[in-house]
């Protein structure tokens, strides 16, 4: 396939900028990236897509093609929905280093480009391996009528005697093998390790093992792992799951595969796209809701999301609110940077929160049951907001519906309706944890806070910063995915992740340290009696029986501990900074 053939397809929506007499220059593959140097993977006879986000001054146009050029790339196509136009710079390095240039139009999604470019090139190659990627692409270019990522990994089984699946960074089953699921526990660990490979930098296929089988992960997306940006987009891809050990495959099956991953690819970026009325949606629910909108305008725009996100929905839908934040250290205690030193946009981590929440919430172990998108996301100062609708059936004395009547109709529901629906904290912290820890582990965190549900306008505002301050709650723990729920704002522990740090550890320090230096040298478990003392509510009774101890014992220990500190174990002030401290220890 050559340079000159992509020109001349209408539908690709290229024009040639630089590098006429280098149209007869073969394309061997696509790739798509916005690294500042991909030299790493790059094999040479690529096209290379961008949209520029690499480029941050003029002076790094020439850089950036000179690895392009130094790697043998067929030639560059640049975006133009970030610029509005390619700028001259990058024009003029192209032409400098004979790299043949092209624009693309903004209406044309790059996803496009790497199904045709993938089709052509799968087509070109000789034997059985070429006829297994046409009548692949037939299916998938005809959508879901032509049966989707199943019938593609359906065709792996038949065709090559390979067993597989594909898997969203969750492990949420997408696709694969019909009825012989993969148990979820083996979901669970090769999603971790698919994403702490891609974390780490590896280029795929990715070896892994589950409970005595050999898998090879095959990562889902455009753009080879390197830097952290391409770490958050790994959160929300795919990755195709094939039973057997690809380290010792010929090239010309591990092209296949990888050709494979493209035409799925081409499925992930359609349902993705199928998402954007629900985001937009649930954008302008959030600014309504932000700016204290009166809940009839709010309650209108619910009843056109509604139908969007429940299909056949007969009556008004409870809601609760989910809000997610990903943050991401430098490895100095810094924000979020890439591999030059730059800081991350914050709006990447957003989306990448709100990616992760689309998935967590499609799935039916975390979604009451519900199979299917029934969630839309909204981004607003760094977190991502998600309006999760909840079936209720409407009130057993009203003719209203469940929007609501007077008042009260916004605080939250305790009738048990959506009850048996409605997401919990706990749940959504167990489908997340296992992977994520893996995939986060280089710097990243998720925290996420779950309101209760509501069922009328009026109580989502109050659902809103309810989350917010689960979520802030969450944030106060240890760990790289923490959850909290509204259930947990009724107590102190509201109040604790507004201490700055420094105050914190200082408070903590000043009551504990003394215990745990004594501890220490002593073996004399003071730090789990005096938790055990504020269990048992001051009762030296219950205390003692709880440690099994003798009451003289507990009693020389507690003495012990208040010469140590200074303080007196009978005052319920010093009763209250204990049990503080040991919850922010």
């Amino acid at each position: 396939m050559r340079l000159r053939a992509l020109l001349e397809t209408d539908s690709l929506g290229l024009r040639l900028l630089s590098g006429e007499e280098e149209l007869d220059r073969p394309v061997r593959g696509v790739m798509t990236t916005d690294l500042r140097d991909p030299s790493r993977y790059l094999s040479g006879g690529e096209l290379v897509l961008t949209g520029l986000a690499w480029r941050r001054s003029p002076e790094d146009s020439e850089p950036f093609v000179r690895v392009l050029a130094s790697a043998g790339v067929a030639g560059l196509a640049a975006g133009e929905a970030e610029l509005g136009t390619v700028p001259e710079d990058l024009v003029a390095a192209c032409a400098r280093h004979r790299m043949p240039l092209f624009s693309v139009d903004e209406d044309v999604a790059f996803a496009t480009i790497t199904e045709h470019v993938a089709r052509q090139v799968s087509g070109e190659r000789a034997g059985d391996l070429a006829a297994v990627v046409e009548r692949h692409r037939r299916l998938m270019s005809s959508g879901p009528a032509g049966g989707g990522p199943e019938a593609v990994l359906d065709l792996l089984g038949s065709d090559l005697d390979l067993r597989a699946w594909v898997l969203s960074a969750t492990g949420r089953p997408v696709a694969g093998a019909g009825a012989d699921r993969l148990p979820a526990g083996v979901r669970t660990r090769l999603a971790g390790e698919h994403l702490a490979a891609v974390r780490a930098g590896h280029r795929g296929p990715h070896r892994a093992e589950a409970e005595g089988v050999v898998y090879s992960l095959f990562p889902v997306h455009g753009e080879e792992p390197d830097t952290r940006e391409t770490a958050l987009s790994a959160l929300s891809a795919w990755v195709l799951v094939v039973e057997a050990d690809a380290a010792d495959w010929p090239a010309e099956r591990l092209d296949l595969l990888r050709g494979v991953t493209q035409l799925i690819a081409v499925e992930r970026d359609r349902r993705d796209a199928s998402r954007t009325v629900g985001r937009r949606l649930a954008q302008e629910v959030l600014e309504l809701v932000r700016a204290d909108a009166p809940a009839a305008e709010v309650a209108a725009r619910l009843r056109v999301a509604a139908p969007v996100l429940l299909p056949g929905l007969g009556t008004a839908p409870h809601w609760q609110v989910v809000v997610a934040r990903v943050d991401w250290e430098d490895g100095t205690g810094g924000r979020s940077a890439d591999r030059e030193g730059a800081a991350l946009p914050e709006n990447h981590l957003a989306r990448a929160a709100g990616a992760l929440l689309e998935e967590t919430l499609a799935d039916p172990r975390t979604a009451g049951g519900e199979a299917g998108d029934r969630v839309a996301v909204a981004l607003a100062d760094g977190d991502a907001v998600a309006f999760v609708p909840l079936p209720a059936a409407p009130e057993p004395d009203g003719d209203g519906g469940t929007d609501g009547e007077g008042g009260e109709g916004g605080e939250h529901d305790g009738d048990g309706d959506a009850g048996d629906a409605a997401l919990d904290a706990a749940t959504l912290l167990d489908s997340l944890r296992a992977p994520l820890e893996r995939g986060l582990a280089g710097g990243g965190r998720l925290t996420l806070g779950v309101s209760a549900a509501v069922h009328s306008p009026d109580g989502l505002r109050g659902a809103l910063e309810e989350a917010r301050h689960a979520r802030r709650v969450a944030a106060a723990r240890p760990g790289r995915v923490c959850a909290a729920g509204h259930e947990e704002l009724a107590s102190h522990v509201l109040l604790l992740p507004f201490v700055p740090d420094d105050v914190r550890r200082a408070f903590t320090a000043r009551l504990l340290d003394p215990l745990r230096e004594y501890d220490r040298r002593h073996r004399a478990e003071l730090i789990p009696t005096l938790e055990a003392f504020l269990a048992s509510d001051g009762s030296w009774t219950r205390c003692a029986a709880r440690l099994n101890l003798h009451v003289n014992t507990l009693r020389y220990r507690v003495g012990r501990i208040e010469q140590l500190t200074g303080r007196d174990l009978s005052r319920l002030e010093d009763k209250v900074d204990f049990f503080l401290a040991l919850r922010m220890g």
